[in-house]
């Protein structure tokens, strides 16, 4: 910057030329610096002014802005901020075909206490006792005056518990928010959701995981936002489930069984409608599964449509018929001669109370449920054509039924699959499968050929897997099986109005250490109905069942197992929407005569 001299020297000496003084142009000089000074200064403030009064007016203007959005919005409860919310996640719901409520999320409360904030924690601990009577007093005293610093009283409690421990007003017990799993609809379908328990917790919130069933298997689906809570729909029924859970419980009492299950099937889509286990529990109040000393079978957990893994006798054999029809061997009317005796190695092949059927067609080879003719139907189809037709109908791996515990339930097959296993086999000794894998396989024959897998996910239309066999064949079957009812060992099966047409299967329990027991057998009846045009597969199996009739213990299925399932059929035919199909009466004779 160029500065001007006060006194420069060529106006100096002018001035005094002139005679003139020169401290006058030195006061001059100053004068004009200084207004330079003054005008630089007062642009500066000028230029300040203007950016605070933009200021102020955007401020303002925002806050204006602010107050009309609140002035013409709905007036809102503030919700205050808690630590440790952001583990606290919103559960999607669970509903049945209908959209009804299977599993839903409810707001409740954790009680916790501090115990350096206590005032009396003895007197705390007796009123908590009163409230929550398993709690252990002693156990709450010693650590209420410990050196704890922080402890859980109740994970979850009701509204009137927590006005009774409000009531206490110690300062030290305090509350926190949760969100818990409800099923109002306690012990029905209870396999099926599983239950659930907390994940991440803390004092202000806690996520909610599945631990089995589909809480489990859809996990991540029910805790994803993306979702938008989208509720998870199955293909149950919850009505239908009542009244198969029902008649269930009804005849696992009155066959004084050990445990019963049931499947219930749509042959077509590979819908569940509805899938019960027997003894149940309440998935509110999951019990704890037990540790050591017991057989799994023996726990409510225990899942016996998927987890029980069984040789189901006799059902097995229509799958063996069918396979030698659809190989060209046979048909239903070629004649098997089921004489004695038979053998295979040292090994005799004997009928069920020793009965000899003689030369009778492959119909009534299925029937009469004869052990020799299946056999000798097995020998022809051969080991590896069998191994083939069992392993298209998914008898050899886990059922792909979306539930955790579908999974273990593995078949179990021989290590080597000789001739005596193909002849065993054949009426369902020696493969162990679950009822679910039976379900499956029976609606092959439904549905005219075609595997399905069975789900518990809502469908619309037909799911058909691969063609395992022909129509003709299917057709043939379900005659067969149609006639097992009308002539054989099922005919407690016939249901009014609606055709039913199953195979009942009755086999020895297995030991735990090998071998089977005498007085104990798995009963099943295996059933598609209604036979003029089968849409659906209903599988029941009765765990050592036994009753008195004629004066004798009965355990067969045709006794126990298959009176259950009629009585099912006549029970949810019409839920499910079918119309009974009943023969006209004859007319009454009517004679004119003459007046």
């Amino acid at each position: 910057m160029t500065r001007t001299p006060l006194r420069p020297l060529a106006r100096v000496l002018d001035a005094r030329a002139k005679g003139e003084n020169p401290k006058v142009i030195e006061r001059e000089n100053i004068r004009q610096r200084h207004e330079k000074m003054k005008d630089r200064a007062r642009a500066r403030a000028e230029g300040r002014l203007l950016v605070l009064g933009l200021f102020f007016f955007c401020a303002f203007s925002v806050v204006g802005v602010r107050m009309g959005m609140l002035a013409t919005s709905e007036a809102q409860e503030p919700l205050a901020s808690a630590p440790g919310a952001s583990i606290a996640m919103q559960r999607a719901n669970i509903v049945d075909r209908e959209g009804r409520i299977l599993a839903t999320n409810l707001d409740t409360y954790s009680v916790y206490a501090q115990p350096p904030l206590m005032i009396d924690p003895i007197a705390a601990a007796d009123q908590l006792v009163a409230i929550f009577p398993d709690l252990d007093k002693e156990r709450l005293v010693k650590d209420f005056t410990g050196k704890r610093k922080f402890l859980w009283i109740k994970k979850r409690i009701s509204p009137e518990q927590k006005q009774a421990v409000h009531d206490i007003g110690d300062p030290g017990i305090l509350f926190g928010p949760r969100e818990m799993r409800l099923y109002p609809n306690g012990k029905l379908a209870a396999h099926i959701l599983g239950g659930s328990g907390f994940g991440r917790e803390g004092v202000s919130a806690a996520e909610v995981i599945g631990v089995a069933g589909v809480e489990k298997k859809f996990d991540d689906y029910l805790r994803d936002p993306a979702n938008g809570n989208k509720p998870l729909q199955l293909s149950l029924d919850l009505t239908i489930q009542a009244a198969v859970e029902q008649v269930l419980y009804g005849g696992m009492k009155i066959m004084n069984a050990k445990g019963a299950s049931a499947v219930l099937m749509n042959a077509h889509t590979g819908e569940v409608i509805s899938a019960a286990s027997l003894p149940s529990f309440d998935p509110n109040d999951r019990p704890r599964p037990p540790t050591s000393g017991f057989d799994p079978s023996d726990s409510p957990l225990f899942n016996r449509y998927v987890q029980g893994v069984y040789e189901l006798g006799s059902v097995f054999k229509i799958f063996t018929a069918a396979q030698a029809v659809q190989l060209g061997l046979v048909n239903s009317e070629t004649i098997i001669d089921t004489s004695g005796p038979m053998k295979i190695g040292r090994f005799p092949i004997g009928e069920f109370n020793g009965k000899n059927y003689g030369k009778i067609s492959v119909a009534d080879v299925i029937v009469h449920s004869s052990n020799r003719g299946t056999g000798r139907l097995a020998l022809q189809i051969g080991s590896k054509r069998q191994q083939s037709f069992l392993e298209a109908l998914g008898m050899f791996e886990p059922t792909p039924f979306e539930i955790v515990e579908a999974a273990g339930g593995a078949p179990l097959k021989p290590k080597k699959w000789g001739e005596l296993s193909t002849v065993t086999i054949s009426y369902g000794h020696g493969l162990s499968t679950s009822p679910m894998h039976l379900a499956a396989g029976y609606a092959a024959i439904a549905n005219g050929g075609h595997y399905v897998s069975p789900t518990i996910l809502r469908r619309n239309g037909p799911q058909y897997g691969p063609r395992v066999m022909s129509e003709n064949t299917a057709r043939q079957a379900q005659k067969m099986l149609r006639k097992v009812v009308t002539d054989g060992t099922a005919s407690f099966a016939e249901v009014k109005g609606y055709d039913v047409a199953g195979k009942t299967g009755t086999a020895d329990k297995p030991k735990p250490r090998g071998g089977y027991y005498d007085d104990k057998v798995i009963a099943t009846f295996a059933t598609i109905f209604p036979a003029y045009d089968p849409k659906y597969v209903l599988v029941v199996t009765l765990d050592e069942p036994s009753i008195l009739a004629y004066g004798e213990k009965r355990r067969t299925a045709g006794w126990t197992a298959v009176p259950v399932a009629a009585e099912l059929i006549g029970r949810v035919a019409p839920l499910l929407g079918l119309r009974p199909r009943l023969e006209p009466e004859a007319s009454a004779a009517i004679t004119l005569t003459s007046n």
